[in-house]
């Protein structure tokens, strides 16, 4: 038996859910994956997967050793790739999570260039909010805004979220525009984003120079994930603070009016975190290099806000 072989063909079938979608994931004839995991499991003597005609799952046992062989591999790959970079070639599956918000439109446009420059490089890229335990879930990255509490990890700050407030026309012709931040209380609804980690909603911050105000208005709709977040602010389901790079051409277009735009927001710091190996996988440190580069030099990711100049509140559709 190909022990390294049946390894990864167990490891793919435990992250696909399916012998089919493994062996294609593998370029292997599904009998061939099957037989792999068989002579893994008789080589064991424990069952790993259990199968029905429906599905495969991870048995206990399959969970712990599917833990421990993912390591094994990824210390394989990295081996593989040190040797490889000193030809200008790291290699590997580089497994990294990233908000949806970010990726698909600062990431992902410019992903070609990267694979292009690093063609064994395989990139598995997780997308959402959710708090990731990079040991536990072997991600070898992730890109996060706001403060890292986990001193443990090293975090490489790529740059800084602005975020701007603002709001659907439909929304404005219903509820007027807001002229303070408190009328956001009274007055007015807000879209509501709900922190992963705590479970708690976010509040509206705003700044007028002498003092920082942190707003918690009611809301219809709240959401963890930022992509539906802005969606649920272009919808006119209440006032959002989102952040100017997602909202270019809404603004440019009159799909959404800045308001409260005499005071600031201040700007979210932008991470990219990784565990702390002592040393550093050479497909990780590319990558990381690659990100903050590109962060450095995009110009949707560097304006402040969305419009040239903001010099007095916007009026509801109709006022005159």
């Amino acid at each position: 038996m190909d022990q390294l072989s049946a390894m990864r063909a167990f490891a793919r079938v435990v992250e696909c859910g399916s012998f089919t979608r493994a062996a294609d994931m593998l370029d292997m004839p599904k009998p061939t994956v099957t037989k792999l995991v068989q002579q893994l499991e008789a080589h064991l003597r424990v069952r790993l997967l259990n199968r029905t005609t429906r599905r495969v799952t991870v048995t206990t046992d399959g969970a712990a050793y599917y833990e421990r062989a993912l390591r094994i591999l990824g210390d394989i790959d990295e081996l593989d790739g040190s040797v490889a970079v000193s030809q200008g070639s790291p290699r590997g599956r580089l497994r990294v999570d990233v908000s949806a918000l970010l990726a698909n439109l600062v990431i992902i446009p410019e992903l070609p260039g990267f694979c292009e420059r690093y063609p064994d490089i395989q990139i598995d890229l997780g997308l959402g909010d959710r708090p990731v335990d990079l040991l536990a879930e072997n991600v070898d990255c992730v890109v996060r805004a706001g403060t890292i509490a986990d001193q443990s990890l090293v975090a490489r700050r790529i740059g800084e979220l602005h975020v701007i407030t603002c709001a659907a026309p439909s929304y404005l012709a219903r509820y007027g525009v807001p002229q303070h931040p408190t009328d956001l209380e009274r007055d007015h609804v807000v879209v509501g984003y709900r922190m992963n980690a705590s479970g708690r909603a976010w509040p509206m911050e705003f700044d007028d120079g002498r003092e920082t105000l942190e707003i918690r208005a009611p809301s219809v709709i709240t959401l963890n994930d930022g992509t539906g977040y802005v969606a649920a602010v272009r919808a006119g389901l209440g006032i959002g603070q989102v952040p100017t790079f997602a909202v270019q051409d809404d603004v440019a277009s009159g799909r959404l009016v800045p308001i409260l735009t005499h005071l600031s927001s201040e700007a979210v710091p932008l991470h990219i975190v990784y565990p702390p190996n002592r040393h550093l996988s050479n497909k990780v440190r590319v990558f990381v290099d690659w990100l903050a580069d590109l962060f450095a030099r995009c110009t949707l990711m560097q304006r402040r806000t969305t419009v040239s100049d903001f010099r007095s509140p916007p009026q509801a559709p109709g006022q005159d």
